[in-house]
């Protein structure tokens, strides 16, 4: 069981930084701020998929207004660490934007996998 979910999580984890990282490359993102990029995915993708997971176990939760749920806590993060980038070392542009962006094309290349798997 631990092996599914390690595989689970690594497949999400995966997936959203190959979509995520060239997106900020796109936004002119470079060196330290791409390490950024991966950081703040390495620490928001798994607790928001273990937290996925838990509601929808535990609590029988709709899966479509859980994730929404989820996400929006997630793009507030992220936007505040990449401004708190940008403001200290001018590493991102348009930190809400790119935090906006970012995760609604890698959120629904996923949901676009589950419908196509």
């Amino acid at each position: 069981m631990t092996a599914y979910f390690l595989q689970v999580f690594g497949v999400s984890l995966g997936l959203t930084l190959l979509i995520e990282l060239p997106l900020a490359f796109l936004f002119g993102v470079r060196k330290q701020g791409l390490l950024i990029v991966f950081l703040v995915n390495v620490l928001t993708n798994p607790l928001v998929n273990l937290l996925y997971l838990l509601a929808r176990t535990y609590l029988g939760v709709p899966a479509f207004p859980t994730q929404i749920i989820l996400e929006v806590p997630v793009v507030i993060t992220e936007w505040l660490i990449y401004r708190l980038f940008h403001k200290h070392a001018g590493m991102f542009r348009v930190p809400f934007i790119m935090a906006l962006i970012l995760n609604a094309v890698s959120y629904g290349t996923g949901v676009l996998l589950t419908f196509l798997h």
